[in-house]
């Protein structure tokens, strides 16, 4: 089985000042970065919890 290649993207709500990319191509994890320092490493979580955030955040 071949590692998937991570699709990152940002939201079309995100400003200049604070920005994340999300990669939720994989299907076991969603993977999270600050776009101004990638390389300060990534957060991984579980898909059921990102939707959970995800609709969390849009109530606000």
């Amino acid at each position: 089985m071949q590692p998937v290649t991570l699709n990152w993207r940002t939201s079309t709500y995100t400003g200049t000042e604070n920005c994340v990319e999300v990669a939720d191509n994989e299907p076991t994890k969603v993977m999270v970065r600050d776009t101004k320092e990638r390389s300060r490493g990534t957060m991984a979580v579980q898909p059921i919890t990102w939707v959970a955030f995800v609709e969390f955040a849009k109530q606000g």
